[in-house]
């Protein structure tokens, strides 16, 4: 028996387990690929990823070891996408390989005591109105049954858990595909790197240490997308598109993806629960698809372990679809435009649209709007009470703050995973009316020079305002409807 099983260890699984571990959940992971795939899918992550991990103490690390560029990727468009000015403390996208950052979220899962088995798949489910029951077979042949309170599906757009438990996938399929190729070319002059257009299609190259990706239209897909990928079938490809050759070699992956996008119809089903590709499929333009699986995962984590725990109000869990499954649809809807705008074959009928949007993008109004909408630096979600400050269901910036311990940051209080409320008064009046919660959430008293104009924030654990407080009328109704929406009812005094 578990409490929370999760099923897949990619950035998803990892870092929801380290978020219930956080808050002393017991977790089992279960992994079917005995080790980590020896390639690597992505090579970044954006600016609204790195600032949710910051708080948590991750996205340093991850920070001091890629390459930074100040923009946001953004297909189609003759106009670069600045991030500078943007609402966000990462002002850039992080290169770095999806491979580091497993690596370091697996060493974070695995210091907080997750319990990681790689070889192991799920391969039957049920769900009854108490726990969830997993049948799962091992590397070496064997089976075992585990009893779970909440099973979470991390495990990829082709998720068994999604289709064991009979939720909807609903959508459009493929209408085109991209071969994608891991190689050495043996001249590496003959091909730059970046977009190169010949006589019949493109080819665009990106740098790797040791070898290049290469990615060009797949000109006659298989009836079966799994049908694997041969290194003379991307030779052909790509000399096809260029109408010269190009000699290719010593293949590390050969992939191939469509332009599917899909969304799973709910993202919680009694005690089963989607994140990441398990929830929503769309076509990789923009280049954010482990980004959003990391959003999802920040916005389930606390809400789930504070569901095993018994403190949750009833609505919580709910509201991870209520907020994440809009997230989702806005996801889809901008990749999808991103690859319309991407695609040749659409330059006569999109020109007029192109055009208009370069110029859009090119004012800092529109640039700055553009960036926020492809990197979720827009993310918003209601909040109990809903009023009309800036930051009010948006990511709090990280305040440097100064308390009687000496100066620290917004980032470091919410490293622990628990909720925050910051007490810019000093007064001893809101610890005494969150006196009920305390259990929950940190009472922290502090002065934030930087905005003299606040008298006290309520963050969620995945670092949201939940409310705000900027005068000094006493009023606390608000602030106890907040903890009540996200928080359950007080300890009796």
């Amino acid at each position: 028996m578990t409490e929370v099983l999760i099923v897949g260890a990619g950035p998803a699984g990892l870092l929801l387990a380290a978020e219930l571990r956080l808050a002393g959940i017991d977790t089992v992971v279960l992994e079917r690929h005995p080790q980590r795939p020896g390639y690597c899918r992505g090579f970044n992550l954006n600016a609204r990823a790195l600032d949710l991990l910051a708080r948590r103490g991750l996205a340093e690390r991850l920070v001091s070891e890629g390459w930074q560029v100040p923009h946001a990727a953004f297909a189609g468009l003759p106009a670069t996408l600045t991030l500078a000015g943007t609402r966000t403390d990462h002002p850039y996208t992080l290169g770095i390989a999806q491979t580091r950052v497993e690596e370091v979220l697996e060493a974070h899962a695995l210091a907080l005591g997750a319990d990681l088995r790689r070889g192991h798949q799920l391969r039957t489910l049920t769900q009854d109105s108490a726990s969830v029951t997993a049948t799962v077979s091992t590397a070496d042949g064997t089976e075992y049954r585990i009893r779970a309170d909440y099973l979470v599906g991390c495990d990829g757009g082709r998720s068994t858990v999604r289709k064991q438990a009979g939720i909807d996938f609903p959508g459009t399929a493929s209408t085109r595909f991209t071969l994608l190729g891991d190689v050495e070319l043996a001249d590496p002059d003959a091909l730059p790197i970046g977009p190169t257009t010949g006589p019949g299609g493109g080819v665009f190259v990106v740098p790797r240490p040791g070898y290049v990706r290469i990615l060009t239209t797949d000109p006659r897909p298989p009836a079966d997308q799994d049908t694997p990928v041969t290194l003379d079938l991307l030779q052909r490809a790509v000399d096809d598109a260029l109408g010269r050759p190009v000699h290719l070699h010593s293949p590390r992956w050969l992939s191939r993806f469509g332009n599917a996008a899909r969304q799973a119809a709910a993202y919680v089903r009694g005690r089963i629960v989607l994140a990441g590709d398990a929830a929503h499929i769309h076509p990789p333009s923009g280049a954010i698809g482990v980004n959003v699986a990391l959003d999802d995962v920040f916005n389930l984590g606390w809400k789930l372990a504070a569901t095993v725990r018994g403190t949750a109000p009833a609505h919580l869990l709910d509201s991870y679809h209520a907020e994440r499954h809009p997230a989702g649809a806005h996801v889809l809807a901008s990749t999808q435009a991103l690859a319309l705008l991407a695609d040749a074959d659409a330059d006569v009928r999109l020109g007029p649209v192109t055009d208009l949007l370069t110029r859009v993008a090119r004012h800092p109004d529109g640039n700055r709007a553009f960036t926020e909408t492809i990197t979720g630096l827009d993310t918003r979600y209601p909040m109990h009470p809903d009023t009309d400050h800036p930051w009010l269901g948006r990511l709090t910036p990280d305040l440097p703050l100064t308390t009687a311990d000496g100066p620290t940051r917004l980032t470091e209080l919410l490293a622990p995973g628990r909720g925050v409320l910051l007490d810019l008064t000093d007064d001893g009046t809101l610890r005494e009316a969150a006196a009920g919660w305390t259990d929950r959430v940190d009472v922290v008293t502090a002065t934030s020079p930087d905005h003299p104009e606040l008298r006290a924030v309520l963050l969620r654990p995945d670092g949201h305002t939940a409310w705000v407080r900027t005068s000094d009328d006493g009023h606390l109704n608000d602030l106890h409807q907040a903890l009540r929406h996200w928080h359950g009812a007080g300890a009796p005094a």
